[in-house]
């Protein structure tokens, strides 16, 4: 961040203008910056980043703190990344126990069954792509620590939280490892889901994953071929859209997290709770960003094809 200060050196008079100045650069936004964004946008919360500079271009309501659902994968897979990168290839044996929590929660799946076995890296494209709260918890199972599953992803879910305060992120906590609130404690701001996104978009491994419509992957000790679809219907619809990742539940409503590269420039944007149109908001945000206009017919997922 840069600092709001002049110099002590100035005559008082240049220091007092300089100093009026940058503590009015610190402020919010107001309704006139609001106004000169992109038009329209019904999101509760918004947020649009230059990735590269590290410098935003437009928010609305960013530090509010609003559940992010499904979003709340991209941190799970960070903490994997990040914590355990020399485990990618470890094998993961699935449990009864992950698509039971999938039934009582009627949550998201990426429809693994019980006794395959899959890679970290394979269960990195069931978390990020078909949204997989099966994958979610299989992953914070196998990375947690303790004696049971209650402890493992309890242990995981705070290893979320360790890594938010590492890297800043003030209006951010988890109570769930996929975006399924149990405390209605796991929420975010729109400005920290974009920085976290920023880190994450860094591992090639996440971004190749992100980027994908679809995959099959095969199971390593059966002949059983998974095929996921992504639920970002971004992802081939506007020109240069790299990710990254959909959510939706009651609390949170329609939420989307989307990154486009386009002339060498990476664009990082947040919409939480976004009932009227995360799609069509998210383009116009991205034709702000690259000062275009860009017409937009969303890609259709095959029947059957997980939404969120």
């Amino acid at each position: 961040m840069e600092s709001c200060g002049g110099s002590a050196t100035r005559r008082w008079g240049t220091a007092l203008t300089a100093s009026t100045a940058a503590v009015a650069a610190c402020l919010p936004a107001g309704p006139a910056e609001a106004a000169a964004g992109p038009p329209g946008v019904t999101a509760r919360g918004a947020y649009l980043l230059d990735s590269g500079a590290d410098r935003a271009l437009w928010g609305k309501a960013a530090d509010a703190r609003l559940p992010m659902a499904s979003t709340t994968k991209i941190m799970t897979a960070v903490v994997v990344l990040d914590e355990h990168a020399g485990d990618l290839a470890q094998q993961v044996t699935v449990k009864q126990s992950y698509r039971d929590w999938v039934e009582r929660r009627q949550a998201s799946t990426a429809d693994l069954r019980t006794g395959d076995r899959l890679t970290v890296r394979q269960l990195l494209y069931a978390l990020m792509l078909p949204s997989g709260c099966d994958a979610a918890y299989a992953l914070a199972d196998t990375f947690g620590t303790g004696d049971t599953e209650a402890e493992r992803t309890a242990s995981f879910v705070a290893a979320m939280n360790d890594k938010a305060r590492e890297l800043g992120l003030r209006d951010t906590h988890y109570d769930s490892f996929d975006g399924n609130s149990t405390g209605g404690a796991n929420y975010t701001s729109a400005r920290d889901l974009a920085r976290l996104t920023r880190h994450a978009m860094r591992n090639d491994l996440l971004v190749n994953v992100v980027k994908s419509s679809g995959t099959q992957q095969k199971a390593a000790n059966v002949n059983r071929l998974y095929t996921w679809y992504n639920t970002n219907k971004l992802l081939g619809s506007y020109p240069g859209v790299i990710g990254v990742k959909t959510g939706s539940t009651r609390a949170a409503g329609p939420c989307l997290v989307f990154a486009a590269r386009r002339d060498g420039r990476t664009v990082v944007g947040v919409l939480l709770n976004d009932p009227a149109g995360r799609y069509p908001d998210a383009a116009k945000m991205l034709d702000y960003a690259y000062h275009v206009r860009t017409p937009l017919r969303l890609r259709t997922l095959p029947p059957g094809a997980h939404e969120d």
